[in-house]
C-alpha cells in the first residue's frame, strides 16, 4: 500500500472522528461542564446568600440580648426600687405604730399616776383623820366631816 494513500485515509478517519466527536460527545460534554459551573456558582451564592443571612440573625440576635439584658436591667431596678418603697413604707407603718403605742403608754402612765395621787390623797386623809383622832383623843366621823377631808384631798 501506498503510504500516501494511507495517510489520505487516516486524515479522512481522523475528520471522520473529529467530526463525530463535535456532533455527539462534545456537546454533552460541554453542556455537563456548564451545568457545574452553574451549580457551582449557584453553591457559592447560596454560601454568600447564607453568610450574610448569618451575620444578619447574629446581629438580630445581639440586638435581642440587649434588649433582654436592658430589659433585665429595668426590671432590677423597678424590683430594687418597690422594695425600697415597701422598706419605706414599712418603716412610716412601724414608726407611727410606735407613736401610737408610746402615746397610749404615755395616756396610761398619766392614768396610773393620777390613781396613785388619788390613793396616795385618800391614805394621807386617813392617816390625817387618825393623827387628828389621837391628838383629840376621839372619834372623828368621817361621814360628818366628810367636806373637810375633801378639802384637805384637794389641798394636797
Amino acid at each position: 500500500m501506498n503510504i500516501n494513500a494511507t495517510l489520505f485515509l487516516q486524515a479522512i478517519v481522523f475528520a471522520i472522528l473529529v467530526w463525530f466527536t463535535m456532533r455527539f460527545v462534545w456537546p454533552p460534554i460541554t453542556k455537563a461542564l456548564d451545568e457545574r459551573a452553574a451549580k457551582i456558582s449557584e453553591g457559592l451564592a447560596a454560601a454568600d446568600r447564607a453568610k450574610s443571612e448569618l451575620a444578619q440573625a447574629n446581629r438580630k440576635v445581639e440586638e435581642q440580648l440587649a434588649s433582654t439584658r436592658d430589659e433585665a436591667t429595668r426590671r432590677l431596678a423597678d424590683a430594687e426600687r418597690l422594695a425600697q418603697s415597701l422598706v419605706e413604707d414599712a418603716r412610716g407603718k412601724a414608726s407611727a405604730e410606735a407613736a401610737k403605742i408610746l402615746a397610749q403608754a404615755e395616756s396610761d402612765a398619766q392614768q396610773a399616776l393620777t390613781k396613785a395621787r388619788d390613793t396616795l390623797r385618800d391614805q394621807v386623809a386617813a392617816l390625817a383623820v387618825k393623827g387628828a383622832e389621837q391628838i383629840l383623843q376621839r372619834e372623828v366621823n368621817p361621814a360628818v366631816h366628810a367636806d373637810l377631808l375633801n378639802r384637805l384631798k384637794a389641798e394636797l
